[in-house]
């Protein structure tokens, strides 16, 4: 069984509910933390290969963004000890509000969206991406029942904060505030990059 320190942390909320946050208060708590990678996500999601993501876990120790919600199974199994926290929103409108604004500022051609949701813009599967929302929450939180030592809910719009979160993880309180990071990074996105991808909502599934 891993030690208190060499055990993972696995970030398993969907994207657009704080995982940010969540990595950057794993690296105040001094934590090697690694975020969203494509390519992870794109041997799982078209191979169902986990060599390389297997490669990162092991140089990690947290973990947050794509692919990981989607491997908690896979990931408890492999690296047995390990602890997860599912971060969610305070509603769950206000998810699908903050990854619709977040679609139009992303890179049309980099983003994960098509991959993870099955859909490259929210525009129209509206249902479609609450549904997956709730869905994920609902199997993440029934897979995890009873199950207190190794999963952690977490809500930072209602005020969980590293006394929770350090509790959870054995780890000493810094004694700081979480940093609410990209919170405001969706106030100023490009005009073009706006135009760009609203328009291409309207013909691309």
């Amino acid at each position: 069984m891993p030690n208190q320190q060499s055990r993972k942390v696995f970030g398993i909320g969907l994207n657009k509910t704080g995982t940010t946050t969540l990595g950057q208060c794993g690296r105040i708590l001094g934590l090697r933390c690694t975020s969203c990678d494509r390519t992870l996500l794109e041997d799982f999601r078209l191979n169902s290969d986990l060599s390389r993501t297997i490669q990162v876990v092991e140089a990690n120790d947290l973990f947050e963004d794509w692919p990981w919600p989607l491997l908690y199974r896979e990931l408890d199994r492999l690296f047995p000890g390990s602890k997860f926290i599912l971060t969610v929103r305070s509603c769950e409108t206000r998810w699908l509000k903050s990854i619709s604004q977040h679609s139009l500022r992303t890179n049309p051609a980099k983003h994960c969206r098509k991959l993870a949701y099955g859909f490259s813009y929210p525009y129209r599967h509206e249902q479609e991406y609450l549904d997956f929302y709730r869905t994920h929450n609902q199997n993440v939180r029934e897979y995890f029942a009873d199950r207190e030592e190794d999963f952690l809910e977490v809500c930072w719009e209602n005020g969980d904060g590293f006394e929770k979160l350090c509790a959870f993880l054995g780890l000493p309180d810094p004694g700081v505030r979480v940093p609410h990071a990209n919170k405001g990074s969706e106030q100023h996105p490009s005009l073009f990059r706006v135009a760009t991808n609203r328009i291409l909502s309207l013909f691309i599934q």
